[in-house]
């Protein structure tokens, strides 16, 4: 019997996928950079399902590539093009199994939306507070396995500390059900924490269980304009000496991005003109009056801010926080972009931004640096879209520009990648730069788990 015989008559033929119409959504990661062929498309229903098939990759030697939504920017959920892998998608694990109020706890299979999280959360009173741009599309699976971050990493963490509990299939077919929603559990080794971060590469997440929070009652926001970095990394000590853990997001946004925001969403009004910008929300469950006052009563008077807005109404905060979101796609409108998705000590940011950026100068005279991210937590969106006149070598100067950025990182005790992974487009990168004991001890587990090496290969590793 075929290997496409046993998979369809594991997850039924109609949702094995082998016509090149129908697996094509699967095949090209999401930024276009890495295109595949697939032996077929599995689409999974249950936990057995997934084991099911792990165990058939194990018999005839087939390679798997888990997927989620398909929303990762470094091909770590794209086949290569021999033909051979069969992707497992998940978007049929779709159950929340489970909310728990009182322990503050969600359930929910692999492939609910991280959108679906929110809302099962919200139904029953709680945040789930992981929020990205893609969370209509990305799922829970996905977010797991590239650890993902966000914009409320600094109040609420990442997602390795808001998982508790996970159910995922080891390359050799078996089942760890550690769904327990326990926020302490001494009994040895933490086994979540293999799939978490390592892109499928030791199993395929079918389930986990998430920490939930209350819902906040008010938000308050601000726009600020600032003249560098250093008073970037100021004001961020300053909020959080006089608000605690209600600062809840700290976002710093070069000049140069609401530039291109204003070029390309014209829609769009920029408040002010900065050479830098910080965007932060407060959050807590009180009334929304009292914190807005709190917050206006700190900004009243004080002279480090070239220019301040403080939203007033929700219509003025999603404005405010519509100049962020579209960052991204103004820059995708502008034309490509070499992207990093480093992070830095709160503390090195300036150093590094002045460091890496007269570097890149020297090698590109006149290069355009488009820097945005998460000051807050040290992950910067650190892009290159521009190092010659018109723009046509752009990648051309990638594996130099990249030298550059990732040299300058890991001077200031950085790392190349803080939420988006390393899939294909990192791996040798981080073969490189990461600490040689770590990188042994990752392929030596990888060795022990997966001998034959079918799960997610050429990822990571």
């Amino acid at each position: 019997m075929s290997t496409l015989t046993r998979a369809a008559d594991i997850v039924g033929a109609a949702h094995l996928l082998t016509d090149t119409a129908d697996t094509a959504a699967y095949t090209t990661d999401w930024r276009q950079r890495f295109h595949g062929r697939p032996l077929a498309v599995a689409l999974p229903a249950t936990t057995g399902q997934v084991a099911a098939l792990v165990q058939l990759s194990r018999d005839t030697g087939t390679p798997l590539v888990p997927q989620g939504g398909n929303t990762g920017t470094v091909g770590g959920a794209t086949p290569d093009a021999s033909g051979r892998a069969l992707v497992i998608a998940l978007r049929r694990m779709n159950a929340i199994r489970a909310v728990d109020r009182d322990n503050a706890t969600v359930t929910a299979e692999a492939g609910c939306t991280l959108a679906e999280v929110q809302a099962a959360a919200a139904g029953h009173g709680l945040l789930y507070p992981l929020s990205l741009a893609s969370e209509g599309s990305c799922q829970i699976g996905g977010n797991l396995a590239a650890n993902a971050g966000g914009l409320a990493v600094l109040r609420y963490g990442n997602t390795r500390e808001l998982t508790l509990g996970i159910e995922a299939v080891l390359p050799d077919g078996q089942v760890i059900h550690a769904l327990k929603g326990l926020r302490k559990n001494n009994s040895g080794f933490d086994a979540k924490q293999l799939f978490i971060g390592t892109e499928g590469i030791f199993g395929i997440i079918t389930a986990a269980t998430l920490k939930l929070y209350p819902q906040p009652n008010a938000r308050a926001t601000a726009l600020v304009g600032i003249d560098s970095p250093a008073a970037a990394v100021a004001l961020l000590h300053e909020l959080h000496d006089r608000f605690g853990d209600r600062l809840t997001t700290f976002e710093l946004i070069s000049g140069q991005c609401l530039s291109l925001v204003a070029h390309h969403v014209p829609e769009v009004r920029l408040p002010f003109d900065c050479a830098w910008s910080v965007l932060f929300e407060l959050s807590d469950g009180g009334e929304q009056a009292a914190l807005d006052a709190q917050l206006f009563d700190w900004l009243d008077g004080r002279d480090a801010f070239v220019d301040a807005v403080l939203a007033q109404s929700g219509r003025e905060r999603r404005e405010l926080w519509r100049l962020r979101e579209e960052i991204s796609e103004a820059q995708r409108r502008d034309g490509p972009s070499i992207k990093h998705d480093i992070a830095v000590p709160v503390s090195a940011i300036p150093a590094f931004l002045d460091s890496c950026g007269r570097q890149l100068e020297t090698a590109f005279p006149g290069c355009r640096i488009v820097t945005f991210g998460h000051l807050g937590d040290g992950n910067l969106h650190y892009n290159i879209s521009h190092t010659r006149p018109g723009n046509t070598a752009l990648f051309d100067d990638e594996q130099r520009v990249n030298e550059i950025v990732f040299s300058c990182a890991y001077a200031f005790d950085g790392t190349l990648s803080a939420e988006h992974g390393v899939g294909q487009l990192r791996r040798h990168w981080l073969a490189r730069f990461h600490d040689p004991a770590s990188m042994s001890l990752m392929r030596t587990l990888k060795t022990a788990l997966d001998p034959a090496g079918l799960m997610n290969p050429g990822k990571l590793l």
